[in-house]
């Protein structure tokens, strides 16, 4: 299976995000792609696209060169990594690992100390934008990598996005994916809140947010969560639920807390998401927390 420069790219974990990523990258790369995930559906669709399915992460060790990993949270990075069946046992020197998952600073940064130990390079690449544009291959990928580690892993980044940032050191990819979700769900939670306002106020909510986006209070949330979730009450399962949000904005926390900065206005919009997900709403796309701020649950 492997291409004809002898190199295959491992692909762990091929949730909502992680299979059209797989995807592009074994249409695009010129490489080959082994593909491990609990899930036997979305392996058996990468196959028509060329993706060999692995039967355990041991395979895909002993097959990759650079192995990726889109996982839900921390938890999973480190059980994949350094449990006992993980890359850190089966892996050898000279490999790279990069985490695509949204994931804590300091576990990236401990892994990273585990695998240079083991002569395995590490980069951390969170991803930031869409479902579609996971599919048409334009996240915005933050990286936290030396830089010659960056320098070879950029052009396999940019088979998935095409914003490839270099960030700084290992963990760095993470705090800028971190701010950035942490500065999306507040501003998510103002919207809510102004929409609510003005809806009881006798405002149509949709020229509320025409209004909006002609002004200053225009930006990307307004214009993707606002106007396509929020506005239709639209909020799919199958989009970034409310209980990762919240794992997300956890991690923002802890890292502010790590750096002495009072973060009011990240624990407040914490809060929002936390009371969303008790209300029933943890399985549903984020800003469905509107129906609770405008006291529709």
């Amino acid at each position: 299976m492997p291409s004809d420069d002898g190199m295959t790219i491992g692909f762990i974990g091929l949730g909502v995000m992680g299979e059209p990523m797989c995807r592009n990258l074994a249409l695009k790369s010129g490489h080959s792609v082994i593909a491990f995930d609990q899930e036997p559906a979305p392996l058996q669709r990468l196959a028509a696209v060329g993706v060999h399915a692995a039967g355990n992460l041991r395979e895909v060790a002993e097959a990759a060169s650079v192995i990726l990993l889109s996982l839900p949270g921390g938890p999973q990075v480190d059980r994949v990594v350094r449990g006992p069946d993980g890359l850190l046992a089966h892996g050898r020197r000279g490999q790279t690992v990069v985490d695509m998952s949204t994931a804590p600073v300091e576990l990236d940064r401990a892994i990273a100390a585990d695998l240079a130990a083991a002569g395995i390079d590490f980069a951390d690449a969170p991803v930031a934008r869409t479902r579609q544009a996971a599919r048409d291959g334009t996240l915005s990928i933050t990286v936290g990598a030396l830089p010659e580690v960056f320098a070879r892993l950029q052009p396999l980044l940019a088979c998935m996005g095409n914003d490839v940032l270099h960030c700084g050191s290992v963990g760095c990819g993470q705090v800028v994916k971190l701010m950035n979700n942490m500065v999306l769900f507040q501003t998510v939670a103002a919207l809510a809140e102004a929409m609510a306002i003005a809806g009881k106020a006798g405002v149509d909510e949709a020229l509320l947010l025409r209004a909006l986006s002609n002004g200053s209070a225009d930006s990307f949330a307004l214009r993707n969560h606002g106007l396509k979730a929020m506005l239709p009450r639209d909020f799919p399962e199958i989009a970034f639920p409310t209980d990762y949000a919240i794992k997300d904005a956890s991690y923002a926390l802890d890292l502010a807390q790590a750096t002495g900065v009072d973060a009011r206005g990240a624990r407040l919009a914490l809060e929002t998401l936390q009371r969303s997900s008790e209300a029933g709403q943890g399985g549903l796309y984020f800003p469905a927390l509107l129906r609770l701020v405008a006291g529709e649950i």
